[in-house]
């Protein structure tokens, strides 16, 4: 039997345990892969009676989580209960969320899980209780540290339609165009080849390398970025084997027919890579992590804390989500 995927519990007064609730329902509508949820039982239960839902909850182990899957919806407890009601976290709230994710890494890295699969966390409640990273991505990053070494973690946004790469991601743009370097475009272009190839299943990736600057810069009249920064990036990476294009200009790259031209985007900055693939794919865009030594996926939106409760979430990203992660599992070398 496969290892089942270590969904976190994420925020728990969000809709995290809204989607995951309503995704098990249609486990065998949609013939989802087995997960185990790691969170609190109790408050799970409540969440469901809150939401009119007849659901079967289960204390297991990692490894009888498979065997569970198809009667009961298995919960692997962290020992951190959750009292935050829908919409308003609470004191709680925070070492129930970190703690799914301490737990869930700790289980992929033993081999008791395929994959790490995230639901929304609520920085803000997490920064109140003393959290030093800027989000999941770099937390992960830290748990995935070895032999001093703490790998560099890619941010990827996927779906069937589009799958982007923003080269810097939570800055302003003035910081972004600041810290935006050859070095760093080339870098984080190597990790997405490397994964693309690894864990997508892809023998040869396709890169299309948008500019900095409208129209790419047009020759310089419009900014010398794309041709000091981008395209002598573009040129190593080509030096390197890699089908890498660029620096194209971002206003042509995501119509149909040019997205049939590539199989990943990387973008300069956050919005340049997140408008089209939130504009293509709002429902079930997956928000995956590139660079670690573990697989990690998540839906691609927030907790939510207006809907949460109200039975209104869409559970479609963290669906996609939770395949995606087995279909990467299942690509990777034994």
């Amino acid at each position: 039997m496969a290892k089942p995927l270590a969904l976190t519990s994420g925020e728990p007064a969000g809709i995290g345990p809204d989607i995951t609730i309503k995704a098990w329902l249609r486990r065998d509508e949609l013939k989802l892969p087995e997960f185990y949820l790691l969170g609190d039982r109790d408050y799970l239960s409540q969440r469901a009676k809150a939401l009119g839902l007849a659901v079967p909850f289960a204390d297991v182990r990692p490894e009888d989580a498979p065997a569970a899957f198809a009667e009961v919806l298995p919960v692997v407890a962290t020992g951190h209960a959750a009292t935050a009601r829908p919409g308003h976290p609470d004191d709680s709230s925070a070492e129930a969320a970190l703690a799914s994710i301490r737990q869930a890494v700790a289980d992929v890295a033993s081999g008791r899980a395929a994959a790490v699969v995230t639901n929304p966390i609520a920085k803000s409640v997490l920064y109140r209780a003393g959290f030093r990273h800027p989000g999941h991505t770099e937390f992960l990053a830290e748990l995935a540290a070895s032999g001093g070494h703490t790998p560099q973690p890619v941010m990827m946004l996927w779906s069937p339609a589009l799958a982007v790469v923003p080269v810097t991601i939570h800055l302003s743009l003035r910081e972004a165009i600041a810290q935006l370097s050859s070095e760093l475009i080339v870098t984080t272009a190597r990790i997405v080849v490397a994964d693309l190839k690894a864990r997508f299943g892809l023998a040869c990736p396709r890169l299309a390398i948008s500019g900095l600057n409208p129209h790419a810069g047009e020759d310089g009249s419009l900014g010398v970025e794309d041709q000091t920064i981008v395209a002598p990036a573009v040129e190593i990476l080509r030096g390197e084997g890699i089908e890498a294009r660029g620096p194209l200009p971002a206003d042509t790259m995501f119509h149909a027919a040019a997205r049939n031209t590539y199989d990943c985007a990387i973008c300069m900055y956050h919005d340049q890579a997140l408008i089209p693939i939130k504009t293509l794919a709002f429902e079930d865009a997956v928000n995956v992590t590139l660079g670690l030594p573990f697989i990690r996926t998540s839906p691609d939106h927030g907790t939510a804390f207006d809907i949460a409760g109200t039975g209104r979430a869409n559970p479609s990203s963290l669906i996609a989500a939770l395949r995606l992660a087995a279909r990467m599992a299942a690509a990777q070398p034994a």
